[in-house]
């Protein structure tokens, strides 16, 4: 019977009928799955080489919604998403945008490459979109607005950096594809870190030549809007380049006495040892200063004093913690008996602001990222650890900033509220995958599937080209979670068969996934940037000039620039697999002739008489 014979792409082609109709994914998948599992039954006697269900199969269902709810990789979600709701809503966003938008504002473009940065710091510590989106465009938006940026470039840019979160680990749509990969969340952060740095310069490097051939699109603030000045007026920039250079040194010298060379491992691990320095030496200069020297000075030898004893007594950990702390007590100590005799500073106003607002983000970064890469704990510890350190310091910005908003019940429960929404959903959207999969499988829709993809010309390449086609065409409809559960699982096994690194394949699509958020006009990053931009004519609150609104096709038309850039790093990723697959690096490889010629060299106790080993008769040697 010819209903029977292609019962699943009649059941592929249902599904997307359903979601088209506006119809919950979750529900669809679902629904679609126990009707055509009851229609396969009743159809399985025409076509017995093709279905393989029937109704006892249906006591299956339950263990597989008992295995999705106990997943504990799955557990990383609340937990990331939690720990960005928290960041986002203590006012980090905010804190971060105003000082990278100071220290780049006077150069042309400025506020966009702030907008950039902050968006990959965000990235890094919330993994959340539509907290980065909507909290730039609240805060960056008016600002790009008010110094004459062009609307499409303060849009697309805004938008774009708000996606990174997409990409950038710890991104949730990594966790979940590598769940539905069944490879380790650890490897596929690891290989999409490389990617995701390339993609936000990517975005830098487009308003860098725009602003080169087109400057009025993106000027420069005026000299009168920048703050943190020195009292000789100058801004003292240079100062947070030289305790930048330094903390970079004594990461790169701390490190080259440690077993990681590089990777992304290395990388992570010197941002936290250089942040970790910056900040010893702002605190010092800020806190015990000039007035103080004496004080730094006794300190700064009790440090070093430490480092030498327990560089001599072989406690390596302690002693290259020491150099961190002596390195920073150093450069405190400097910069105090400079300003103490010449009363020149070494450690500016911008500097020391640049430093205790990058802080936070830069070691949430490493208590999740730092700890996942280096293997001392699992995505699910990771993301643990990152909200309680998220807690952690929006209770200590509040104590600090004597700042109730900072942190408080409210911001607790709405985080929480918001929180289990988002896992509510994504476990609902896994339940009704695993529902649509029993049926889909024992139609043998994954054989369709696999004929459909390898019979296509071209081989791997001609493969990569359809499936990414695919994914863009239908990220016009869907949103990363949606893909990620329908397409995913039936793309895995092929890419497998034809011997395609998963890893590889996966942040190949993740980032092709990032375009859902980008498709006028259907992307959700729009959708979240339209509903903070402002509709309507509106007063400047600071210069008090009527500014004109942003249009729904001003954000549209900004944002096809990023996405076009988004799709050219697709092609990138498939050009260049190294890019992802570095995270391969440290793998123990093992070559089955050395095996094999070591067995061969064993003596089985009883050599030629097989009395010796009861059971092993005929063995011999």
């Amino acid at each position: 019977m010819l209903i029977a014979q292609n019962l699943a792409p009649i059941m592929f082609a249902a599904l997307v009928f359903f979601l088209l109709l506006g119809y919950p994914v979750a529900f669809s998948l679902a629904a679609n799955g126990l009707i055509f599992f009851a229609l396969a039954v009743e159809l399985a006697p025409y076509a017995p080489d093709t279905i393989t269900l029937s109704w006892p199969l249906l006591q299956a269902l339950p263990d597989r919604v008992l295995g999705t709810m106990s997943n504990e990789v799955l557990l990383a979600v609340p937990f990331f998403t939690f720990m960005g709701l928290i960041l986002e809503r203590s006012g980090m966003a905010e804190d971060l945008l105003d000082t990278i938008g100071q220290l780049f504002g006077t150069i042309r473009g400025g506020l966009a490459y702030a907008v950039v940065f902050v968006g990959a710091l965000l990235a890094a510590t919330t993994g959340v979109v539509a907290a980065s989106v909507i909290s730039m465009g609240l805060i960056s938006l008016p600002i790009m607005l008010r110094y004459g940026y062009d609307r499409r470039i303060a849009a697309g840019v805004i938008a774009a950096s708000g996606t990174l979160a997409q990409i950038i680990p710890p991104s949730l749509v990594l966790i979940v594809m590598a769940d539905q990969l069944g490879r380790s969340v650890g490897d596929m952060y690891e290989g999409a870190f490389l990617p995701g740095m390339i993609l936000a310069l990517s975005y830098a490097g487009f308003i860098f030549v725009a602003s080169l051939f087109f400057p009025k699109i993106a000027p420069g603030l005026p000299a009168e809007a920048i703050g943190h000045h020195e009292p000789s007026g100058a801004r003292g920039v240079w100062q947070l380049g030289v305790l930048l250079a330094f903390s970079s040194v004594v990461a790169w010298w701390v490190m080259s006495q440690t077993s990681v060379k590089a990777g992304a491992d290395f990388v992570i691990l010197c941002i936290c040892i250089a942040t970790v320095v910056a900040l010893i030496a702002a605190v010092m200069n800020r806190f015990l200063g000039a007035r103080r020297l004496l004080a730094n000075g006794v300190l700064t030898l009790i440090v070093a004093g430490l480092y030498l004893f327990l560089k001599q007594d072989g406690a390596g950990t302690g002693a290259l913690l020491m150099e961190m702390l002596a390195a920073g007590a150093l450069y405190g100590f400097v910069a105090g008996l400079i300003e103490r005799t010449s009363g020149f500073r070494l450690v500016s106003a911008m500097a020391q602001q640049v430093t205790f607002v990058m802080v936070p983000p830069l070691l949430l970064i490493f208590l999740v990222l730092g700890t996942i890469f280096i293997g001392v704990a699992t995505p699910t510890e990771g993301g643990a650890m990152g909200a309680l350190g998220a807690l952690i310091l929006s209770g200590a910005k509040r104590f600090a900033d004597r700042d109730p908003k900072r942190f408080n019940r409210e911001i607790l429960v709405q985080a929480t509220m918001a929180t289990a929404k988002l896992s509510a959903f994504v476990l609902f959207i896994l339940i009704g995958a695993r529902v649509f999969s029993l049926t889909f499988y024992g139609v043998n829709g994954h054989i369709w599937v696999e004929h459909l993809l390898t019979s296509l010309p071209g081989g791997e390449i001609g493969f990569l080209i359809a499936v990414n086609l695919l994914v863009f065409v239908l990220a016009f409809f869907l949103d990363y979670f949606e893909l990620a559960f329908i397409i995913i699982p039936l793309l895995a096994p092929v890419a497998n068969a034809l011997g395609i690194d998963l890893i590889w394949f996966g942040v190949m699509l993740a980032i092709n996934m990032q375009t859902s958020f980008m498709h006028p006009p259907f992307g959700f990053a729009l959708f979240f940037l339209r509903s903070v931009a402002p509709k309507d004519p509106y007063t400047d609150r600071v210069t008090g000039r009527q500014m004109a609104p942003v249009t729904s096709g001003q954000i549209y038309w900004g944002a096809l620039p990023f996405l076009f850039i988004q799709l050219a790093m697709v092609a990138v990723v498939i050009a260049f697999p190294g890019l992802v697959t570095h995270y391969k690096a440290g793998e123990v490889t093992i070559d089955p002739a050395s095996v094999q010629s070591t067995f061969d060299q064993l003596q089985i106790p009883g050599g030629e008489q097989d009395e010796g080993l009861p059971g092993l008769e005929g063995l011999g040697n």
